[in-house]
């Protein structure tokens, strides 16, 4: 068996020397669909870790807390639902798998600095934002809880917001016009750059709620646009919406089986769900670079028969001496796969380059990954083998005294 293969491969290999030019053609349709798969497959992969860690990096274990509308009477009555700052206490204090807890109000405001100003995002909220956000101050200090109990006029700029207002300045301790306020800069933001939603994270300013809500956006007392919890590790965040959706439920006097006036969120389900929508991209970008494969495919079977037409004088020559069937389908067999395998190593090797070139222009840490490489060799041999195959047995069903007659 070791011989009859070892002599399919010296043929197989003569052959595809004897027809450089037709062996290349051939090469190359199985080349670009190997190199589509190891391109797709690495892209696909690089996607997904790069949504996913901005996923993760957005927040840490997030609950989110929003209000909604519900029906309140009558048939087309709807009252909408309400936070407050007693909630988000409430939260922390009773729901054992949540961390913390931070109130949340937003506006847009115009912020003036001398002859300069910027629209912008102003965010009121307390301490236990930055970490729940992962929001850290790169230089100068966060506000106190003194700060928050008497609603003084500080705040803290992103780098967008502090590149609009100041360019190279340093603007730590100088102050700014917040809603025709006049506020002091205690901090700058380190840059986090855009969100998972495709926000700039960095176009906003940061202050204490209390202060917000007496200056920039007056509300009723205690009201919150959003409440952002973070669950005590990804492990219980689905037990930590639970808990939360309880306590609210009783907080709001809400009856189990009715619509709650709040909706509950995860940074789990967007990760679940990013997940999804990258297999399903991943499968889509597959089955686009495997037509590819096929083409490649069924351009080995034509040059194959092809081959076994021409040769066809030297298969009656070979089973008049004594080969049999076997030998013969082996024989094509072993080309139609080194014609694959050599078209499948060379796109890997393209395939590969042209990743890392991607990855390069677009900041992605990519890399061929084993699993894309294995797939596309596996692929290569299983193409030779399925492809070669009728025109291997058609060579190996000639009739040798008909075969010796052709020209």
């Amino acid at each position: 068996m070791v011989r009859m293969l070892w002599n399919a491969l010296a043929l197989a290999l003569s052959a595809i020397a004897r027809n450089k030019t037709r062996s290349a053609l051939t090469v190359l349709g199985i080349l670009i669909g190997v190199a589509a798969v190891v391109i797709v497959t690495a892209l696909a992969g690089g996607a997904s870790k790069e949504v996913g860690s901005s996923i993760e990096g957005f927040a840490a274990n997030a609950i989110f807390i929003n209000p909604q509308p519900v029906q309140s009477s009558g048939a087309k009555s709807k009252g909408t639902g309400r936070l407050t700052e007693a909630d988000a206490r409430a939260i922390v204090r009773e729901a054992v798998s949540i961390d913390r807890a931070a109130p949340f109000l937003s506006t847009q405001v115009q912020i003036v600095n001398g002859d300069r100003n910027v629209s912008t995002t102003v965010i009121g909220t307390n301490l236990q934002y930055f970490p729940i956000r992962k929001f850290r101050v790169e230089k100068g200090d966060q506000w106190t809880e003194s700060d928050e109990l008497l609603k003084n006029k500080v705040c803290i700029l992103g780098a967008t917001v502090r590149e609009k207002l100041f360019g190279p300045i340093d603007p730590i301790g100088r102050t700014i016009r917040l809603g025709g306020a006049p506020y002091r800069i205690i901090g700058l933001l380190e840059a986090k750059g855009s969100s998972p939603f495709g926000d700039d994270q960095d176009d906003r300013v940061l202050m204490p709620i209390g202060s917000f809500r007496a200056r920039i956006m007056h509300t009723s007392p205690g009201r919150v646009d959003m409440i952002l919890a973070s669950a005590r590790s990804d492990n219980v965040s689905e037990r930590a919406q639970e808990q939360v959706d309880s306590i609210l439920r009783q907080r709001h006097h809400i009856a189990e089986g009715k619509d709650p006036d709040f909706r509950v969120n995860s940074q789990a389900e967007f990760q679940a769900a990013q997940k999804a929508i990258s297999a399903i991209l991943s499968a889509l970008l597959l089955a686009v670079a495997a037509v590819s494969l096929l083409v490649g495919g069924i351009g080995v079977m034509n040059i194959m028969l092809v081959s076994v037409a021409e040769r066809t004088r030297e298969i009656g020559i070979r089973m008049s001496i004594g080969a049999r069937e076997s030998d013969i389908l082996v024989q094509f067999l072993v080309e139609a796969v080194m014609l694959s395998l050599l078209g499948g190593m060379l796109g890997i090797i393209l395939g590969g380059g042209a990743v890392m070139g991607l990855g390069f222009a677009l900041g992605w840490n990519m890399i061929p990954t084993p699993e894309s490489v294995a797939i596309a060799v596996i692929t290569s041999i299983t193409i030779g083998v399925v492809f070669g195959y009728l025109p291997a047995r058609h060579a190996a069903k000639l009739d040798p005294i008909e075969a010796l007659r052709v020209e």
